[in-house]
């Protein structure tokens, strides 16, 4: 009978191979989660000078009505920016855009054309009404001007879109306004933007509310992420030295006397 086959004696090369592929992943995954935290420092720096940006644009003096973006492009280069206007309602046209909320309360969004002096008319969010909860509609009574009218706000994008279940309604009262379709209803050349009117001694008492917020740009959630970030770091760093090194050392037996 042939006797069983003696195993090969590991050599210290081959034992520490995988101290080292450990140490390998080890510091790759500190590298990348360390990374991912900067990054995400990074981000929040971005979206601090955003939020400058948009606070500045917000304090900055009134626009004169001869400054009113002509297109798209003009408007997102002054979007915040306050400006005078000068028109006449077209109430004809008023839109009431549902389930928008103020003050933490749902009700609507009040959007009229704004005739300007050109002939073109610009939409403008002019303020919001609570919703009856009996009748959602029945719409709360507000005051329009009539001739002539003179009004401050900011310049804001189109209002934004809500998810829609079904088909979108036509009437006075709307989920959601689509640009194409609102031109030619009031057909008149429109503004690709909207207005957002502010308080003034003018409308004080029209029965709209116009707590508009100005844009979060959330920097906190950064800071959230890049302290996860880290902690994944230093816990790879604190297992790889437990396990690695120090454990080890402990479970060795101490060496007797001579």
């Amino acid at each position: 009978m042939n006797p069983p086959p003696i195993a090969a004696e590991q050599t210290p090369a081959s034992a520490a191979r995988p101290r080292w592929l450990i140490l390998l992943a080890a510091l790759a995954l500190m590298a990348l989660t360390a990374r991912l935290g900067w990054w995400q420092l990074d981000r929040a720096a971005q979206k601090r000078a955003l939020q400058a940006a948009i606070e500045a644009q917000a304090d900055a003096p009134a626009l004169p009505a001869t400054a009113l973006p002509a297109d798209e492009a003009e408007a997102e280069r002054q979007r915040y920016r306050r400006i005078t206007l000068q028109g006449q309602w077209l109430p004809q046209y008023t839109v009431y855009l549902e389930n928008r909320q103020m003050q933490g309360r749902p009700g609507f969004f009040v959007l009229t054309p704004l005739k300007l002096p050109a002939g073109d008319a610009v939409l403008v969010q002019r303020g919001w009404l609570p919703r009856d909860m009996l009748d959602r509609t029945r719409i709360a009574p507000y005051r329009t001007a009539e001739g002539e009218v003179q009004l401050e706000g900011r310049i804001v994008t189109w209002p934004s879109r809500l998810t829609a279940l079904g088909a979108e309604a036509s009437g006075a009262i709307r989920q959601n306004l689509d640009f194409a379709d609102e031109a030619a209803r009031v057909n008149t050349a429109l503004r690709p933007f909207a207005i957002a009117e502010l308080d003034q001694p003018g409308n004080a008492k029209d029965g709209l509310l116009r707590d508009w917020p100005m844009p979060a740009v959330d920097v906190h959630k950064h800071y959230g992420y890049a302290a996860q970030w880290f902690a994944f770091c230093a816990l790879t760093a604190g297992l790889y030295v437990w396990f690695q090194l120090i454990r080890p050392r402990r479970r060795q037996p101490a060496a007797g006397p001579d």
